[in-house]
């Protein structure tokens, strides 16, 4: 969850590790820290809390040797407050080594007690620090090895100034391999636009990187090319990382599709399932396995799955999938679901379902992460980067793989399939015109402001998407909500229906239209506000709803990708109104690599 920055080159590495940094800060910002060797030749270790900004305003007038290794890092508060005490990098008694940490140390409290024995000085409350003495006291292997836990650690030396040390287990750690230089990060879109080469550490893989080469071991590191376009990673026109991953919409999901969905033919291509055609037509089960956003949309992958392919399918969150006791029966699928394709969760799920002999897929957007290799087969997204901490296109991306793989995984095209094809393949353009309508969700947030409770209700289809709607204004504007089922609204939550407590509706022509009309003139006749997504022409929602925004017509299987917009738009604007940095909402991070 923290973004771990460092340099090792001919340049001078400060200012490199900062921008770098900045690339990194949707990763934590609670606090942050560089360590690197000034022009005097003498570590420095700079600490500040909160945003990068006060970092940036700490170091001005700063500037590293060059030649010297330099490393920083945001923080995602785990092990103790958010203070500069607590702030990496971390420092040994002597304070000759320098230390940042991503990850989780488990026994770091048996320990320190051990160090302590031995008459080390420990100053924060975190796990990290334990990480600096065990380097002090036994040297770097020696120290990984005594570690139980997850990690991703860079490491400098006042001995050895010219040398950078990493290690990687259960936590992202990418190396930028330039001209006579490296560069490391948590994320491979920080080191977009510096080179064109990179190397995905793998878990157990540990080295050092100086001026003379590299040194990574036990396996051999295999270099890969970097293709990500730095200008993705740009907020370019829109004030937000958020607004513009909302808008870039349309162009997600004909990504998603390009190259693969023959709609004229009626044909649906994956090549990241091609080499297990044969196995997947042995599927008798699929289990689809994640968390959070893209827990949701395994939840309309499930609806999609069973109504298209027949194919008995169940989602189960990855974070309790990984601890449950549960049968293992012979021809189940895995279906592991993750942006990062890091998540530690729907990782260590990824990994017990492998361990129990299952085939397992990846849904991931992040090319060479954890998910994507060690799954046996899967689909990329190709949403490009996500920078903002609450996901909106790679959910978009999501359902638009899921309503491939539900085609590609069909035993016959009927009719129904064929107009699905062609459905999806002019959505896109059905997404712009819900975007072209913005300023009027605006509007309609703006009415909304004094309200802090929400409901949101959809059915079918729309009850993911409700979940999703609802979990988008509870990250970015912190008001509650609720995402619930329109038939078990009244089993309970229409208790708290009144005036003061609005419901958002996911109310568009379907099949279970009429019931969800019912469920509204329920909530009508007990006073409360209904915001309702509505089918454009239609006529009858008018009469039930104080507030109605209108949707394109699409079919019914595809009405969350649809629907999802205007609710991600509303979260936008109800969060910047009400002042908040939407894209770097508080307490949460991209990429979730603890348990």
């Amino acid at each position: 969850m923290c973004g771990i920055s460092g340099y090792i080159g001919k340049k001078e590495g400060l200012q490199i590790v900062l921008g770098n940094l900045r690339k990194l800060e949707y990763r934590g910002y609670d606090s942050a820290g560089v360590a690197f060797f000034n022009l005097g030749a003498n570590a420095e270790i700079i600490k500040t809390v909160g945003k990068l900004d006060n970092l940036e305003r700490a170091l001005r007038g700063k500037r590293s040797l060059s030649a010297t290794a330099a490393i920083g890092h945001t923080r995602w508060a785990t092990h103790g407050a958010p203070n500069q005490v607590n702030a990496h990098p971390h420092s040994d008694c002597r304070g000759e080594i320098f230390l940042v940490h991503n990850g989780i140390i488990e026994n770091y409290q048996d320990l320190k007690s051990e160090l302590i024995g031995k008459k080390h000085r420990f100053r924060s409350q975190t796990d990290t620090e334990v990480l600096t003495h065990l380097v002090e006291e036994y040297g770097f292997e020696w120290a990984l090895k005594k570690i139980v836990g997850a990690y991703a650690i860079a490491l400098i030396n006042k001995k050895e100034p010219q040398k950078l040390y990493i290690a990687r287990l259960g936590s992202p750690l990418v190396v930028g391999v330039g001209e006579k230089e490296y560069y490391i990060a948590s994320d491979p879109t920080a080191l977009a636009g510096l080179v064109k080469k990179v190397i995905y550490l793998k878990d157990g893989q540990r080295g050092v990187l100086s001026l003379g080469g590299l040194e990574i071991g036990p396996a051999r590191p295999k270099i890969e090319k970097l293709d990500i376009d730095p200008e993705q990673a740009q907020k370019g026109h829109f004030p937000h990382f958020m607004l513009k991953e909302i808008f870039e919409g349309p162009e997600v999901l004909r990504s998603a599709l390009r190259g693969r969905l023959s709609a004229d033919k009626g044909t649906v291509k994956l090549g990241g399932l091609e080499g297990v055609t044969d196995k997947l037509k042995n599927i008798k089960k699929l289990e689809i396995l994640a968390c959070g956003t893209s827990y949701y949309s395994g939840l309309a992958g499930e609806l999609l799955f069973e109504e298209l392919t027949n194919l008995p399918t169940e989602v189960m969150l990855a974070s309790e999938y990984r601890y449950a006791k549960h049968p293992i029966k012979k021809g189940t699928a895995a279906l592991l679901i993750s942006q990062s394709g890091e998540t530690a969760d729907t990782l260590a799920a990824l990994r017990k379902a492998n361990h129990q002999k299952n085939l397992t897929l990846g849904i991931v957007n992040a090319v060479g992460s954890s998910i994507a290799r060690e799954t046996v087969a899967g689909v990329y997204n190709h949403a490009g980067p996500e920078i903002g901490v609450a996901s909106t296109k790679a959910f978009l991306s999501q359902l638009g793989v899921l309503a491939l793989m539900a085609l590609y995984l069909s035993p016959k095209k009927t009719a129904a399939h064929r107009e699905i094809m062609r459905e999806l393949a002019i959505l896109p353009e059905k997404i712009k015109m819900v975007l072209a309508q913005s300023g009027k969700i605006k509007q309609l947030a703006k009415k909304y402001l004094k309200y802090k409770n929400f409901l949101y209700l959809g059915r079918g289809y729309n009850y993911p998407t409700a979940l999703e709607g609802a979990l988008k204004i509870k990250e970015i504007a912190y008001v509650h909500a609720e995402g619930y089922a329109g038939g078990e609204m009244k089993h309970g939550p229409i208790a708290l229906i009144d005036r003061d407590f609005p419901t958002v509706a996911l109310a568009t022509q379907n099949r279970v239209y009429e019931k969800m009309l019912s469920n509204l003139e329920e909530i009508k006749a007990r006073s409360g506000p209904i915001l309702a997504i509505a089918t454009v022409g239609d006529k009858k929602i008018a009469r039930l709803a104080n507030d109605v925004f209108y949707v394109p017509k699409t079919v019914e299987v595809l009405e969350p990708i649809l629907n999802i917009v205007p609710l991600q738009l509303f979260a936008y604007h109800f969060g910047t109104l009400c002042g908040y940095d939407v894209d770097k909402p508080r307490n949460l991070a991209k990429s979730v690599t603890v348990e």
